[in-house]
């Protein structure tokens, strides 16, 4: 730089000043970290503070009735669903159970009468087909799952015979659906503690009526088992005694063929033709064994002869083979004890006659 004209070195060195007090700037304020005044304007009373405890213990004894009442309802209802430990019927469920179960017997002994009945007896005591109320049957062979099976494929699942007269009857092949066979089988299976109730459709009438199984029965010692093929044992073995309530299953349904056998001291001939017996009255002495020869001659219609105590539609005592005319057959029958008894074809229920036994 020039030096200005006019002016020496000296005249152009700055003066010396003396140097300024320092003042010290006042602090801002932080805004911030400061609310609006309105934002606290207004404080938590005591009065406030007070009323929220309350009602927030009011409402941990709202949550605390609330859950007992519902545990106390849980528990109430867990034994009334199961029952009370050491109270016999007290659980609505065994209830509905025993209720359901006896609705299902009921609807199952209609089931049997409308279909079962004509070849194995009203009361299961067999005919055409094998004796079902027999003790030692109903405990080893008639289990549910074999029966089952028998009303699904028919009788050749028993025997193995393709010409068997038991059909199916589970559809699509019968005509019950799968629970009218639950409930036949619940039916068949019931047991004698259980009672339930029918009406006769024509009377109206209503009969109680129970079980044909008894829970406590037990195959005595030394018993024949009972055979897979009912045939085979003539009715599917030994009989044993019904429970109480229901007819005495037959000693020997299907009595064997003796042809010109011996030992009876009576010769009964029955003939069967027209869809009729040829006498409706016959009489054998009591206690003795007697024969019977019996005719079809209704050709390509099945008959035989069967006797019941009592009446024709009593307990079964005694049956002869059913078979197709033209044919005759001879059976030893064995002794009957003096009383009056039916003989009936059991094919054809209207073909009947009185049996006196003296």
């Amino acid at each position: 730089m020039t030096d200005q004209p006019g002016q020496g070195p000296e005249q152009r060195l700055p003066a010396h000043r003396e140097p300024a007090e320092v003042v010290p700037a006042e602090a801002s304020p932080a805004e911030r970290f400061t609310g609006p005044a309105q934002a606290h304007s207004v404080g938590l009373t005591p009065e406030r503070a007070a009323k929220i405890v309350r009602q927030s213990g009011s409402a941990r004894w709202v949550a605390f009735l609330a859950v007992t009442l519902v545990a106390i309802f849980v528990i109430g209802y867990y034994f009334y669903e199961l029952g009370v430990p050491g109270i016999d019927g007290s659980s609505r469920l065994t209830k509905e159970v025993a209720a359901q179960q006896v609705t299902d017997v009921q609807r199952g002994a209609k089931l049997y009468r409308a279909n079962c009945a004509r070849c194995h007896g009203d009361a299961g005591q067999g005919g055409i087909g094998p004796i079902l109320n027999d003790q030692a049957k109903l405990l080893t062979h008639l289990k549910p799952a074999y029966l089952e099976a028998v009303l699904s494929v028919g009788g050749r699942y028993v025997c193995g015979n393709p010409n068997s007269l038991m059909l199916a009857w589970l559809e699509p092949k019968g005509p019950l659906n799968y629970r009218d066979v639950e409930e036949l089988i619940a039916f068949l299976r019931a047991p004698s503690t259980l009672t339930y109730t029918t009406t006769d459709k024509e009377t109206g009438e209503t009969t109680e009526k129970t079980g044909w199984r008894d829970p406590g029965y037990v195959v005595p010692a030394g018993a024949t088992p009972v055979p897979d093929c009912w045939s085979a044992g003539l009715g599917g073995g030994s009989a044993t005694p019904a429970p109480s309530g229901a007819p005495a299953a037959a000693p020997s349904p299907g009595g064997s063929q003796a042809p010109g056998g011996s030992g009876a001291t009576v010769t009964l001939t029955i003939t069967a033709a027209g869809i009729a017996f040829d006498t409706d009255t016959l009489e054998v002495p009591a206690n003795t064994p007697f024969r019977i020869v019996f005719t079809n001659n209704d050709a390509g219609i099945p008959h035989n002869v069967a006797i019941h105590k009592d009446s024709p539609t009593g307990p079964l005592v005694w049956a002869g083979d059913i078979f197709n005319g033209v044919e005759t057959r001879t059976y030893e029958v064995p002794a009957l004890p003096a009383g009056t008894y039916g003989f009936v074809c059991t094919v054809h229920p209207n073909m009947t006659g009185t049996l006196t036994s003296k």
